[in-house]
């Protein structure tokens, strides 16, 4: 088929062709970007925390009156025996935060005391020695802490742990060129000897400006001994996590009523907080879709509504074509490839264009580049999609017959 007739007869209908190219640029252009937010998105979700998630449960407590560190440290302690005799739980153990809560201590982490800027953030983590067995952490060099390291600590404290472990991911970017075991290091508290390396344990935050930090951890051996209480931590021995929960709930104000206890976030499954520290990116990935939806299904739209338009302004010509022995399939090729013209016109425009936004989303809002993969991808969808919505239009211009055509010639 000739495509000189077919620009000529786009260039008589300027302004439909101007608009549904631009159409289908603007939507290619929305839509690459919406689908790499959404993958970068999903793959954040995914994100494994290094802990036994499916059987871990946690519990936020707080003591109600005032109370000493001594005492609040004797009565964390007793919470934690009367955790670890509730049937079905494996163990339980205490932290100043947990993996995913969405806040907690962050620390700068310096490989001298003359050190001005700090060489990483990390997450702090409080824990004694069943802090690793509890929530299933893999050590992968070195040693845990001995039960004579742990010590209470209160809001007046310094953060100076003589030893801590830290996470492979810290180790590897404090020590590039060697081994972090038995090396010093400074937090905001003094020097501190790593004597442990823990292979994956993620921090508390999942902002996307922390994705950077999100497996640097530190671990010290400290108890939170205050008056605002502590986080609990429970893993439990496989499918008991929900008995193990409603009990666990009855020992502790079995055994002293005197608590502060949030009834929706007081105690919470893994999962629950999984989903709760992820709701935003689950919410960004749904409109997303939504969006890119909606515009496809707008070009589509008014695609399948321009070329009957045409196909109702050219019955004439259709007809006069057909009478000098075109066939039905000359003329659906015909609609078809002039669509085509149009949408590799709107392609072209439109990639260009993705790739200028996702360069200023990446200017503005530090994401990440986007892949020509995704560009590729939305090319062929969108022409895909434009020769599918022509289809049926072009389908009934193929079915004009000549004598129907040219009764008024």
């Amino acid at each position: 088929m000739e495509i000189k007739p077919i620009l000529a007869a786009l260039r008589q209908h300027k302004a439909g062709t101007i608009l549904i190219a631009m159409q289908i640029a603007l939507t290619l252009a929305i839509v690459c970007n919406a689908l790499f937010i959404i993958q970068q998105r999903v793959a954040h979700l995914s994100e494994p925390t290094g802990i036994d998630e499916p059987n871990i449960f946690v519990i936020q407590n707080e003591w109600v009156g005032k109370v000493t560190s001594a005492e609040a440290d004797a009565k964390l302690r007793t919470d934690l025996d009367v955790l670890r005799r509730v049937p079905g739980v494996q163990d339980a153990t205490t932290s100043n935060s947990y993996p995913l809560r969405g806040g907690g201590w962050d620390d700068g982490v310096r490989l001298s005391a003359e050190q001005i800027e700090d060489t990483s953030d990390a997450t702090i983590y409080f824990a004694d020695e069943r802090f690793l067995d509890t929530l299933g952490l893999k050590l992968a060099a070195g040693r845990n802490f001995r039960a004579d390291e742990i010590q209470p600590m209160s809001t007046r404290d310094r953060l100076a742990p003589p030893v801590i472990m830290v996470t492979r991911a810290l180790a590897e970017k404090l020590f590039p060129n060697g081994s972090a075991l038995g090396k010093t290091v400074y937090l905001v508290g003094g020097p501190a000897t790593i004597v442990g390396v823990v292979d994956l344990l993620q921090a508390q935050s999942v902002a996307r400006w922390a994705s950077n930090f999100a497996y640097r951890s530190v671990i010290v051996p400290r108890r939170m001994a205050i008056a605002e209480g502590a986080f609990y931590i429970v893993r439990t021995q496989p499918g008991q996590l929900e008995p193990a929960m409603r009990a666990a709930r009855k020992a502790l104000f079995a055994d002293n009523p005197r608590r502060v206890w949030d009834e929706r976030e007081g105690i919470l499954s893994f999962a629950e907080v999984r989903s709760a520290a992820y709701e935003s990116d689950r919410g960004m990935a749904v409109l997303m879709g939504i969006i890119s939806l909606v515009l496809l299904a707008i070009t589509a739209a008014g695609i399948v509504g321009l070329t009957s338009f045409w196909v109702g302004q050219r019955r004439r010509q259709i007809g006069v074509r057909r009478a000098l022995g075109a066939t039905r399939g000359d003329i659906l090729g015909y609609f078809m490839t002039e669509n085509l013209l149009i949408s590799v016109g709107g392609a072209v425009a439109g990639a260009l264009l993705a790739i200028a936004m996702n360069l200023w989303l990446v200017t503005r809002f530090e994401m990440h580049r986007l892949s020509l993969f995704y560009v590729l991808a939305g090319v062929l969808l969108l022409l895909l999609l434009g020769q599918g919505a022509v289809l049926a239009p072009a389908i009934r211009a193929s079915k004009v017959s000549p004598v129907e055509a040219t009764r008024s010639v």
